[in-house]
Parts: structure tokens; C-alpha cells; sequence
């Protein structure tokens, strides 16, 4: 299959971070002809040699096979990559700040230089996350100065999950997508079937709105289930238990975001937390809800270094290793790290500090000759006092033997996510872990 044949439809990814790197790879493995566009001369470069700029399992390979085929190219040629394109993808990752607010205008200015480039009756198509009515200002814009290029704006809310997301794509529920007329429904429609069968159409603000609304549910199941753990340490109760219960209940399911354990990081579902609470205070309403699932997420987060300051006067010289720093497993991003907090965290208070991940070979700058990072686990468990579980490797369940074999006797395994199960109950290590009783 050759660059732009005739037959099939021409897609343009714009922005090609995770979220576009793992579309443009998805979609051409579908047969359509895709050309990945993005400014960043690096990025592009190493996508063509088969390399994308974030660590995702199977999307070397993906990339890899759409190059050898012939139909996925990468281009920072604006031209190029526009000449016959059909529809314009958006999948610009949305940059957000370290308070979890979304740097929109980024997005905006890069859609609106890219407009002029366009040719006639193309849809642009939005999966990157962005507070509801932003396409609505994006289309006024493109009407008011661009009429005569006809283009038509959709919505289809990004889906995926670092880590995992390769094969969410090919195997999503459902797929959401917002369209303003049939026109650009029948033109999308078999693009979204030939990924999913069961599609929920509906209007672009409905789409905008269900993306926040998924994840500020989410998060909210999240604040409320390590709520009831915290209750659960005091009170002889077991939250894993509960949460068998409460998935049990048929108006709730097994599949409900109710394990407790860490607190949300940041970024994706606090986002939308965000968006919604910036929408609500524009439109002078009281969501008392939504409102406090930050403030309860940060009391959250001080849940190990409670742990650790219940057993230790002071954490000076003490000796402390962390399994696991990426923001999750299977990727190799440190954003959001809760690992990486607790690590900052650690430095102030003077512990000695022993980190091991299978993926992160290099630390960040401010951790020299403050963190040691080792190559081996087994290594990193030398004399130390307390062994964190930070990522939850699967590796690390592997680990338990050697654990046992090489650490000290008094040695104390904290595991909020109760990674390491019953297994670990059988050693001879003290275990701590959320929502378990401290009585």
C-alpha cells in the first residue's frame, strides 16, 4: 500500500506524544493511510526509526510493521502532511501543570495555526482532552475565518491508559464520539466501526461533558473507597473485604473502582475534577462533591509517611528502599510519581534512600548523591529498614523469596496497594498495608 492511495482515507495525527503516537500506529494497522505530524524534529526522528517517545508494551512493534507496510509515515513538513489529508486527528497530550490545571491555550493556538493548511471539507477530528465548549470556540473560529474551507469539527474523548493502552484501543466498551451533523457522522462511522461495534453517538458538548464526567466519577469512587479503608484500619475491619462486598451489589459491579490503596496521582482524572469545578464556579453553582476530592486525595497521600513516622521518632539514617518509581507499570514516565514525591520527601527528612525499577535506569538530576539506584532489587534490599512497594511491577510478586532470603529480620514491608497478597503475611516481616486493621 502506497503514500496516500486513492481507495483508502487519508488521516492526519497531529500531535504525536503518547496519545498520538499510539492512534497513528492503531489506525494504520487498520489499513487506513496515516501520516503522524508534530513540530518537534526529535519526536519525528525517532518515530521513523520505529522508536515512540514514550515507553507503551507492543507500540515499537506497531509502529515498526506500519512503517515496513507503507502506509504510516511521520513528517514535521506541515505540508506534507496535509496535502490530501481527510480527516485531521487531534492527539495533542494536554499539558497540565503541577496543580492539575490544563494548559488549554496550548492546544487552542496549535489548532488554530494548523487551520489555514487545511483544504476543503475536512473534519477535525478531537480525542485531546479539554474543557466542554472548547471545540465550540474552535468551530466559531474556523467560521468566522475560514467559511468557504467547509470543515466540520467532531469529538471522540481520548480513551486509553498509560501502560495499557495499545490494547485498549483495539479493544475498547465503547467509543464515544460527538458530531453536529449526520454528514460528518456518515463519514466517520465506518472509521469508529472498524475498531468497535458499539459506538454512542451524540452532540459534541454531550461527548466534552461525558469525558469529565467518567473521570470525575472515577475519582470520586477513589476518594470515597480509601475514605472507608482509612475508617476500616481503625475500626478491625478489612477494606479488601468490604470491597468484595460492596462489588457483590449489582448496582455497583465487579469491575467498580473500589480497591484501596494509593491516592490519585494527578493528571488524567484530576483534570477533569478541574475542568468541571472551573465550570461550576463560571456558572456561580455549589458542588460541594465534586469540590472535595482534592482536598481529601492530598490528606490521602500522606498516608505511607504516617506509616513511616508511626514507627520511627525520626527518619534520619534510616534505611529506606523503594520498589518501583514510574507513575505506573508499564511505562516509563516519572510525571506524577507518587514514588518520586515520596522520594523528595524522604531527602528533607534525612533517610537513606535505595530506589529499584525495571525500567528506569537514570534519576532525575535533583536526586544525585541523595538516591541510589540499583540495577538488581536483590541489591537495593541490603541492610534496609523498610521496603516500600511503590509500582505495582509484577515482578515484584516474584520477589518474595529473596525478599525473605537477603533483608533484614525486623525489616518492614509497607504495600498500600496490598500488591504482594497473603504471601507476604507468611513471612517474617512486618506488613502494612491500606485499609488493613491496626488494632
Amino acid at each position: 500500500m502506497g503514500f496516500w492511495c486513492e481507495e483508502v482515507m487519508k488521516i492526519c495525527v497531529f500531535g504525536l506524544w503518547h496519545l498520538g503516537s499510539v492512534i497513528s500506529a492503531c489506525i494504520a494497522s487498520k489499513g487506513y493511510e496515516v501520516v503522524g505530524f508534530d513540530e518537534d524534529k526529535t519526536i519525528i526522528k525517532n518515530l521513523n526509526a520505529g522508536k515512540a517517545p514514550i515507553y507503551e508494551p507492543s507500540l515499537d512493534e506497531l509502529i515498526k510493521k506500519g512503517l515496513d507496510y507503507g502506509n504510516l509515515f511521520f513528517s514535521n513538513n506541515i505540508k506534507k502532511a496535509l496535502s490530501k489529508t481527510e480527516i485531521l486527528w487531534v492527539a495533542i497530550d494536554t499539558p497540565v501543570k503541577l496543580n492539575d490545571k490544563a494548559d488549554i491555550n496550548y492546544i487552542i493556538s496549535r489548532v488554530k495555526k494548523i487551520i489555514p493548511n487545511l483544504k476543503k471539507n475536512v473534519i477535525i477530528l478531537f480525542s485531546s482532552q479539554m474543557p466542554v465548549g472548547s471545540i465550540k470556540k474552535i468551530n466559531n473560529f474556523i467560521e468566522k475565518n475560514f467559511p468557504k474551507k467547509k470543515i466540520s469539527v467532531a469529538c471522540s474523548p481520548e480513551n486509553l491508559r498509560l501502560g495499557n493502552s495499545v490494547e485498549i484501543f483495539f479493544n475498547p466498551d465503547r467509543i464515544i464520539v460527538g458530531v453536529s451533523d449526520k454528514k460528518t457522522k456518515k463519514k466517520l462511522n465506518p472509521l469508529f466501526l472498524s475498531i468497535c461495534k458499539k459506538i454512542e453517538w451524540m452532540s459534541i458538548e454531550s461527548a466534552e461533558m461525558t469525558k469529565h464526567a467518567i473521570n470525575s466519577f472515577l475519582a470520586n469512587s477513589v476518594i470515597f473507597t480509601n475514605e472507608i479503608a482509612t475508617i476500616c484500619e481503625k475500626v478491625g475491619a478489612n477494606a479488601n473485604e468490604v470491597e468484595n462486598g460492596l462489588k457483590s451489589d449489582i448496582r455497583i459491579g465487579k469491575k467498580a473502582y473500589l480497591s484501596p490503596g494509593d491516592p490519585i496521582a494527578g493528571g488524567t482524572l484530576l483534570r477533569d475534577v478541574n475542568f468541571l469545578n472551573i465550570e461550576s464556579k463560571k456558572n456561580k453553582l455549589v458542588t460541594p462533591l465534586l469540590s472535595s476530592i482534592v482536598l481529601s486525595n492530598n490528606e490521602h497521600k500522606k498516608w505511607i509517611r504516617k506509616k513511616l513516622q508511626d514507627e520511627y521518632i525520626s527518619l534520619s539514617n534510616i534505611s529506606i528502599t523503594i520498589f518501583g518509581l514510574t507513575y505506573k507499570p508499564n511505562t516509563n514516565t516519572l510525571r506524577r510519581s507518587l514514588s518520586i514525591e515520596l522520594c523528595d520527601w524522604l531527602i528533607t527528612k534525612g533517610a537513606k534512600i535505595s530506589v529499584y525499577d525495571p525500567v528506569i535506569k537514570k534519576l532525575p538530576k535533583r536526586f544525585m548523591k541523595k538516591v541510589k539506584n540499583f540495577d538488581n532489587p536483590v541489591d537495593a534490599l541490603d541492610n534496609t529498614d523498610v521496603l516500600i512497594i511503590g509500582t505495582k511491577w509484577p515482578e515484584f510478586k516474584n520477589l518474595i523469596s529473596k525478599i525473605a532470603k537477603v533483608s533484614k529480620k525486623n525489616m518492614i514491608i509497607i504495600d498500600p496497594n496490598h500488591f504482594l497478597g497473603t504471601r507476604i503475611l507468611k513471612s517474617k516481616f512486618k506488613y502494612i498495608t491500606f485499609g488493613t486493621s491496626q488494632i
